[in-house]
């Protein structure tokens, strides 16, 4: 490690081979705490190259746990980078029950929040979710509510390892980027929130190379979500278009108004919230807007007003809060 640490502090980057190897060889515990906050937060001082994100994501899929069985499904997931420093609630999370809800499958992988009061799996937790790896555990839940819920470090070793780092640095690192794209199902449909263009060009250089049916968005104010607070992008295989919230039907909310609380309870009690249909109109157009955009990926021929359309239905049928209920009784 120290030739390695060594080398990236002469600003040299690694190729796509060393960058895998590394990656394992942390997997594996042959490096200390100390030793891997030093190589993490060489990318805080500067930008990951393509080949180095290629080669830290070609070893997390090697090391992954093995639930190809759930990719028959075909399950969508919705996930953002992450390290947007905007505290938002469960916004992609409350997506996923709200398109399990509208009758789509749905594969979300989460972890603890590194960066924010509450991750998926911390909402999850609050709900008293447990988490497994059990793969008829996931298909029955995939069978009965729509949903299956993956907590990441269960299913890939380097996620376990590097851990307890991530959480006492509280900062960005490249695992907030690695981590939409080592979803142990592979999935062929993805909505990923990114929270700067320069990340969403190298999401959009991956996912050309691949068969994957994917949007990329992000709020041009920095959110790693669509947030409704200004215009905002989706870059998808028909290419790359700007939003506006009034332009697709929406008011345009404050920052204030999507912030998670302080407190994991306080992020719970807004997600109960949204999926009870009691929220603020900001609160619930955010999540209607995220979830839209993940049926709009699966339905590429549907329009995005028929795509909100069904998402708000979702909610105010009912049909998301009884998915999430079925989800909570199946998997605490």
């Amino acid at each position: 490690m120290k030739q390695i640490l060594n080398r990236l502090f002469e600003h040299q980057h690694l190729n796509r081979n060393e960058a895998k190897e590394i990656l394992t060889n942390m997997a594996a515990g042959n490096y200390n705490e100390p030793e891997i906050a030093a190589f993490i937060s060489v990318f805080l001082m500067r930008s990951i190259s393509v080949d180095e994100f290629l080669g830290f994501s070609d070893a997390l899929l090697d090391l992954r746990a093995n639930v190809d069985a759930l990719a028959a499904y075909n399950p969508i997931d919705i996930v953002g980078t992450g390290g947007d420093n905007k505290n938002t609630f469960n916004i992609s999370t409350l997506a996923c029950f709200v398109t399990a809800g509208a009758g789509y499958k749905v594969a979300k992988h989460g972890n603890y929040g590194a960066t924010s009061v509450s991750g998926a799996s911390n909402v999850m937790e609050q709900h008293g979710v447990k988490f497994t790896s059990d793969v008829s555990k996931l298909e029955e839940s995939l069978d009965k509510t729509n949903i299956a819920y993956m907590h990441a470090p269960l299913f890939n070793n380097a996620l376990k390892i590097v851990a307890p780092v991530r959480k006492a640095l509280k900062v960005r690192t490249f695992f907030n980027m690695l981590g939409p794209v080592v979803n142990p199902i592979k999935p062929k449909r993805t909505v990923l929130g990114v929270f700067n263009l320069k990340m969403a060009r190298l999401y959009f250089y991956m996912y050309q190379q691949t068969d994957v049916d994917y949007s990329i968005v992000h709020s041009l104010d920095g959110y790693d979500e669509i947030s409704l607070t200004g215009e905002f992008k989706i870059i998808n295989r028909a290419g790359e278009r700007l939003y506006s919230p009034e332009q697709i039907g929406f008011t345009r909310c404050q920052e204030q108004d999507l912030s998670g609380g302080d407190t994991p309870e306080d992020a719970s009690l807004i997600f109960d919230n949204v999926i009870n249909n009691t929220a603020t109109q900001a609160q619930k157009n955010a999540v209607v807007a995220n979830a839209a955009t993940a049926i709009q990926t699966i339905n590429s021929d549907m329009s995005f007003e028929d795509c909100i359309a069904q998402a708000r239905e979702s909610i105010d049928s009912g049909r998301a809060r009884e998915t999430f209920k079925r989800f909570i009784d199946l998997n605490s």
